[in-house]
């Protein structure tokens, strides 16, 4: 038995099964590495996907602090329009704008309209000055007019009808919300 033992001391090559399994568990080891890395890397660019799919959300996502119009302040109101009193029995007709100038809506009231298929709702103050003594607008039919420069405004589309072609940015009528739940029509912002 020792002199298997000095053999072996003294032989530098290691015996045969040894050999058959080192090759074997190298070859693991190639195979596990380059798994491994392979893993690591779609793992790294799942991270990358992800991160950059949550950064396109955030950067999506965002309140809209902006100011529709400049001259005009965003004020938070609600205010509901009771169909059957006669003061809004108006709305009843298609076409028939209304003026609802209550303290707490809007700036300077506001114009709401039946169109047929829904309620429309604006802002009673000229959308091109700041707010003055002779900003609130009256209705001539159905269409709303700014007594200080004349502007004509369409209370269907809010849309300024006699825009000047002066270059000057102009702005067509500040827009509310208008919902009808049975016979009350909700306005708010």
């Amino acid at each position: 038995m020792a002199s298997f033992l000095y053999k072996y001391k003294k032989s530098s090559t290691i015996p045969m099964p040894c050999m058959v399994f080192l090759r074997g568990f190298n070859a693991n080891i190639d195979k596990f590495s380059s798994t491994l890395l392979l893993n690591r890397y779609q793992t790294l660019t799942m991270k990358h996907f992800w991160a950059i799919v949550l950064l396109a959300l955030i950067v999506s996502c965002s309140s809209d602090t902006t100011n529709r119009n400049p001259y005009l302040q965003e004020v938070r109101f609600r205010f509901e329009l009771n169909l059957n009193l006669p003061l809004y029995n108006n709305l009843q007709n298609i076409g028939n704008p209304v003026y609802v100038g209550n303290n707490g809506v809007g700036t300077r009231g506001a114009f709401v309209i039946n169109t047929g298929s829904s309620f429309m709702a604006w802002e009673a103050s000229c959308p091109n000055h700041v707010p003055n003594a002779c900003s609130t607008m009256s209705i001539d039919g159905q269409n709303a007019v700014c007594s200080c420069e004349g502007y004509t405004y369409n209370l269907f589309t809010g849309q300024q009808l006699d825009r000047p072609d002066d270059g000057n940015r102009y702005h067509d009528l500040l827009f509310y919300r208008a919902t009808q739940s049975g016979n009350v029509v909700i306005i708010s912002n």
